[in-house]
Parts: C-alpha cells; sequence; structure tokens
C-alpha cells in the first residue's frame, strides 16, 4: 500500500456556500482503517473548510555509510526486516494453540493423538515451503515471538501435544542449526527492540518505519484464509 505523507500544518481552506447559511457536511475517509470527518461551519459570516489531515509518521532515516560502519544499526535494519517477514505467523500459532487446547480438554488419549497427527499434517502442508526458505534468524525471532503470543515456548508446545520425547529431538535438530526451542521471550531485555516494532505495527506505524529504512513498502505476508 502506497501513503501520501502530506507535510501540512492545518487545512483551512475558505468555500463559498450558495445559500450562505449555517450547515454542517459529515464526510467519511477511511485512511488505513481511520475515520475521518470533513464539515463546514461559518464563524463571523466567513464559511470555512474545515478537515483533519490524517497523521504523518517520521522516523530516522540512515545514510548507507553509517549503516555500513555501525553494527547497531546493521543488526536493527536485520531485525526489522525479519519482523516483517516473520511476525504474522505468530497469529497462526496462537490460534492454532487456543483452538487445539479447546478441543483437546474433551478428549481421550487416542482422540488427541489423533487430531494431533491431523493438525500437524495440515501445518506441514500449508507452511512448510515458508520454514523452508526462512533464514535462521528469523527462526529464532519466531520461537521467541511464539513464546510472547501464545505463553509457551517451541520446546513445551511439542512436549504438550506430541511427547517430552519428541521436544528433546527437534531440540537437539535445533542446536544444530544454532537454535533453541527452550528460549523465552523477555521484553526487558534482549527482546526490547522487539517489543518497540510489535507497539509500532499495532499503532499501524510500521509500513511507515520500514520505509523509512528500506526506501520501499514492505512485503506482506499472505496468511492461508483458514488460519485468519
Amino acid at each position: 500500500m502506497k501513503l501520501l505523507v502530506p507535510i501540512l500544518a492545518a487545512a483551512l481552506v475558505l468555500l463559498p456556500l450558495p445559500d450562505g447559511g449555517n450547515r454542517k457536511k459529515q464526510v467519511a475517509a477511511n485512511w488505513q482503517e481511520r475515520v475521518f470527518l470533513e464539515y463546514y461551519v461559518q464563524p463571523a459570516g466567513d464559511t470555512v473548510f474545515v478537515d483533519e489531515l490524517p497523521p504523518a509518521f517520521v522516523f530516522p532515516k540512515f545514510s548507507r555509510r553509517e549503516r555500513q560502519s555501525n553494527p547497531d544499526l546493521r543488526k536493527y535494519y536485520r531485525l526489522v526486516y525479519n519482523f516483517n517477514a516473520v511476525y504474522p505467523y505468530t497469529d497462526v500459532a496462537k490460534k492454532t494453540v487456543m483452538e487445539a487446547d479447546s478441543l483437546i480438554s474433551r478428549m481421550n488419549r487416542r482422540q488427541k493423538e489423533k487430531y494431533v497427527d491431523k493438525v500437524q499434517e495440515q501445518l506441514l502442508k500449508d507452511f512448510t515451503s515458508v520454514a523452508r526458505n526462512m533464514t535462521i534468524s528469523q527462526g529464532k525471532l519466531l520461537c521467541r515471538l511464539v513464546d510472547r503470543e501464545v505463553g509457551k515456548t517451541s520446546f513445551d508446545i511439542v512436549r504438550d501435544y506430541k511427547s517430552r520425547a519428541a521436544a528433546k529431538f527437534w531440540q537437539g535438530i535445533a542446536k544444530l542449526f544454532d537454535q533453541d526451542l527452550t528460549t523465552h521471550y523477555d521484553p526487558d531485555g534482549e527482546d526490547r527492540m522487539t517489543e518497540y516494532l510489535i507497539e509500532k505495527w499495532e499503532e499501524g506505524q510500521f509500513d511507515a518505519l520500514y520505509y523509512s529504512l528500506f526506501f520501499e513498502w514492505p512485503e506482506k505476508v499472505v496468511i492461508p484464509s483458514k488460519y485468519r
């Protein structure tokens, strides 16, 4: 989506009204899921058009030289890029776990095993290509974000829905790729900057932040409709 960022302090445009009377006209305009009102007023005999402009989000820009010479900036750019690539999948994890918890509570052991196997098969079918194209750093970030959204580490999820043996097996595989499925999300420590990005995402400012860094709009992750 492309945005026009107007650099204006106010919008007061004098407009004549045919009847010269006091009247108001409301016009609903949708801009990034926000509604703004336009209306006419007539103070002291003058007709004035009043409009509320959408907010313009301004973030600092860094030159290529600054990025290359500053390791913290390089890390920040990589985090923003990776966050955009994986954050939408945390909703999939959250909804899948919530649905599983509500159904499994009414199942016996055999029914639970069949249900979990079916869900696993469907997730592999829908997201195997996504997982294969993720980088190691994106995989690490996703594991931490899942812990934030679900309240369980990736290790706990596998242990609870499959078995401890399965969890240990996948933890061993993860270690080969320098990952840890038992890692916890730390909003006040290691994940402080990620928490900032979540805040910007929820406020509708992430696209502008991303553009300020890469000078292009972020590629949108398409989630299958069954998981929305």
